[in-house]
C-alpha cells in the first residue's frame, strides 16, 4: 500500500504546466502538501463531481494535460462521470483515484472498494484507453509520465493506505481560487 502523501509529491515533481483538479478532503491535502500552484483548482464541496470538472477542463483546454486526483468515495458518487468520460475521450485527461477503501472526510466508513468494486474494470468497460492499479511507489515514475504524456483517458487506481493524515489547508476562497487559475491559464 503506498504512502499518500508521498504518492502525490511524486507525481507532482517537476510538474511544468500540468492542470491539476484534486477532489475534496484528503485529495487537496494532499497536493496542497506537495506545493501550493496557481494551476491548482482546489474544490470545496463538490463531492462526486471532480472528474466531470476535470473532463470540462480538459475538453475546454484540449492542448493542455489535465490531472484529477481524487479520492475512492468520491469517484464512486459520480460513476457516471467515468461512462462520460469514455464517450468523450479527451486525450489529455488522467485520473488518480487515491483509494484508501474508506470514506476519510466522514470518519473512515468503508467505501465499495473494501468490497471488491474494481474502478480499473469500470474505467476500461467505458472505453478509456488505459487504465491500472498501482501498489509500489517507484510506479509513481510511470504515472508522472501517464500524466505528462500518455493518450487519455487515463484511469490509475492508487491503492493506499487508510490512515488519517494531517490537513494542509490551501486556498480556501472559491471566488480567489478560481480567478488565481484563470490568470494563471491566460498567462501560460
Amino acid at each position: 500500500m503506498l504512502d499518500r502523501r508521498e504518492f502525490v509529491r511524486q507525481l507532482l515533481i517537476d510538474r511544468g504546466d500540468l492542470l491539476v483538479v484534486p477532489g475534496l478532503g484528503s485529495a487537496t491535502y494532499d497536493v496542497a502538501a506537495a506545493g501550493d500552484h496557481p494551476l491548482n483548482f482546489y474544490l470545496w464541496g463538490a463531492m462526486g463531481g471532480t472528474a466531470m470538472i476535470g473532463l470540462g477542463l480538459a475538453l475546454a483546454q484540449p492542448e493542455r494535460r489535465v490531472a484529477v486526483l481524487t479520492g475512492d468515495g468520491d469517484l464512486l458518487m459520480g460513476l457516471g462521470s467515468l461512462a462520460t468520460i469514455g464517450v468523450k475521450q479527451p486525450d489529455n485527461l488522467v485520473i488518480v483515484v487515491l483509494d484508501n477503501a474508506r470514506y476519510g472526510e466522514t470518519g473512515m466508513q468503508p467505501s465499495a472498494t473494501e468490497n471488491g468494486i474494481d474502478l480499473v474494470a469500470m474505467a476500461l468497460a467505458c472505453r478509456f484507453k488505459h487504465a491500472r492499479a498501482v501498489t509500489r511507489l517507484h510506479e509513481a515514475a510511470e504515472v508522472r509520465t501517464l500524466l505528462h504524456e500518455g493518450k487519455g483517458p487515463i484511469l490509475v487506481n492508487a491503492k493506499i493506505k487508510a490512515e488519517d493524515t494531517p490537513r494542509v489547508l490551501p486556498l480556501r476562497d472559491g471566488h480567489a481560487i478560481k480567478q488565481r487559475f484563470i490568470e494563471a491559464l491566460n498567462s501560460a
